[in-house]
């Protein structure tokens, strides 16, 4: 691979009782030719144990890359993956299987990796504050690997996953390769660590939910692959939900219950919408659909004192002046509401989390300088990933590990006069495969991917109300990624656990 540094050019195997990886010590070169070229050139396994509810967890961590080639053996790229494994299981077909990603595009699978799903979890504030740099992992005792094993995939040009030699890499970056591709590295892991045989789960978050929807027709449909659920975070399905653009006034209405729990949170709203948040929510849920989607549609024809009641009640919602409500012609975008809110206390908030608070130059503009929910995470999770990998996982690569990064834009959506919706796509995986389940997580704080947005698209798939009954939602009162908060993480874990159980699967 081009300017690719590997660890070693066999599998690499470390077997050490708990706490002897941390301690430095040196795998042993199992010298297995055979063994590197099923799994990969450079693939490292390592043992560790892991304390959770009811007792500890001994398992089995491999990291390296994967080749993916043609049929006729021409190598097209190299998938980076962490995959985790539960140490004495006689038979894995007893034994459920997640492949989890993120998103952007451009996204590594570092998120949900190391703050919700894996065995270490970036140690944050109680709330999801960052700490003083330098960062640590621990143990995340609400790991998912008590309820199913895990493969972290990264795409294309993120994490240390990388186009063949002499491959483009833009032919990659694009909603239906991505999804070919990545379908070829699950059909590739599942035959040659044989588990054809297990109940086997998605797990993607941000655009990862879209890749989600696309991967689980495509299973279908291209290798017969038949997946038992996909587990949606922070999702977006029908990306008319979440583009601004002149003449589509849904994003408008969906955004508002997210402005409406921001403005809550930073204490904005009058003393009789400061009370409970399920409530308020509930409240603005109903304007937003029987009141301000329909005068939004009436256009110009919108009747002057209407007008006016529509302005005072957005303004109440957001905790916005009137004046400002009637600037904006009714339409508050998320960029200007960040920016806005707080603007007399020279402050914005953040985008994929907007409790978090963030200082501009001035309080001038129109828009925010950063996101501040984005810088709290970026530093932590970057830090951590890369020690982690290089001295636990014992994985070795000098290249730049690609956290999220712009490198794969521009991104072709595949759509021409119409925005991205693999909503329909999902649909009809689901109508094909009657036994797959969705559980769709949201935080009320997301403005990336809002909560109501995300519901609407789950309503609107036109299902058969026979599987109606096959999505669960769930909200949590945090953002995008709703794990950094450590109560939301507990109750994420939780309800995970049983929509992963074989009884949720009947």
């Amino acid at each position: 691979m081009k300017n690719a540094v590997a660890a070693a050019v066999l599998t690499l195997t470390l077997t050490a009782g708990l706490g002897a990886q941390e301690q430095g010590t040196e795998p042993k070169a199992a010298a297995d030719a055979e063994a590197a070229a099923k799994w990969g050139a450079d693939v490292v396994e390592t043992h560790h144990r892991v304390a959770v509810e009811g007792g500890e967890l001994a398992y089995t961590a491999r990291a390296g890359r994967m080749k993916l080639t043609t049929e006729d053996g021409k190598a097209k790229a190299e998938l980076f993956f962490v995959a985790y494994t539960k140490d004495d299981v006689a038979d894995p077909s007893t034994r459920s299987l997640t492949f989890s990603f993120n998103g952007g595009p451009g996204s590594s699978s570092v998120w949900l990796h190391l703050g919700a799903l894996g065995p270490k979890r970036v140690k944050m504030q109680a709330e999801g504050w960052a700490p003083p740099p330098p960062y640590e992992l621990v143990d995340n005792p609400h790991t998912w690997l008590d309820a199913t094993d895990l493969v972290f995939i990264d795409p294309v040009t993120t994490g240390y996953s990388r186009a063949a030699e002499g491959e483009d890499a833009a032919q990659f970056h694009g909603v239906t390769p991505d999804v070919e591709w990545t379908a070829e590295f699950i059909r590739l892991w599942t035959t040659r660590y044989e588990r054809w045989a297990s109940p086997k789960f998605l797990a993607g978050e941000s655009y990862g939910t879209t890749r989600a929807a696309g991967l689980v027709a495509h299973l279908q449909e291209r290798h017969g692959m038949y997946l038992n659920g996909i587990v949606l975070v922070s999702a977006i399905l029908n990306f008319q939900t979440a583009c601004f653009d002149v003449g589509n006034d849904l994003p408008y209405v969906l955004f508002l219950p997210t402005c409406a729990a921001t403005a809550w949170y930073h204490r904005q709203l009058a003393p009789e919408l400061s009370g409970d948040l399920g409530a308020l929510l509930a409240e603005v849920e109903r304007f937003a659909i029987d009141e301000y989607l329909p005068a939004l549609a009436k256009g110009d024809g919108l009747a002057s004192a209407d007008r006016d009641v529509l302005v005072a009640r957005l303004a109440r919602y957001t905790g916005l002046s009137q004046d400002y409500v009637e600037r904006c012609n009714l339409r508050i975008d998320q960029g200007r509401f960040c920016k806005e809110l707080l603007r007399d206390e020279r402050r914005t908030v953040g985008r994929l989390d907007s409790r978090f608070t963030g200082i501009d130059r001035d309080a001038a503009g129109e828009r925010s300088e950063f996101d501040p929910s984005m810088s709290a995470i970026l530093g932590p999770f970057t830090a951590t990933l890369n020690d982690y990998v290089r001295r636990t996982l014992r994985y070795e690569n000098d290249l730049p590990y690609e956290i999220l990064t712009g490198r794969v834009q521009p991104w072709q959506f595949d759509q021409r006069n119409h925005y991205l919706n693999v909503g329909e796509t999902l649909r009809q995986a689901m109508t094909r495969n009657p036994h797959l389940k969705v559980y769709v997580a949201a935080g009320v704080y997301d403005f990336a991917t809002p909560h109501f947005a995300a519901e609407y698209t789950v309503r609107a798939l036109g299902l058969d109300a026979s599987l109606r009954g096959n999505i669960v939602t769930s909200r949590f009162e945090a953002g995008h990624m709703m794990y950094i908060h450590e109560g939301e993480l507990v109750r994420f874990h939780d309800e995970i656990a049983a929509f992963l159980s074989p009884a949720a699967r009947r």
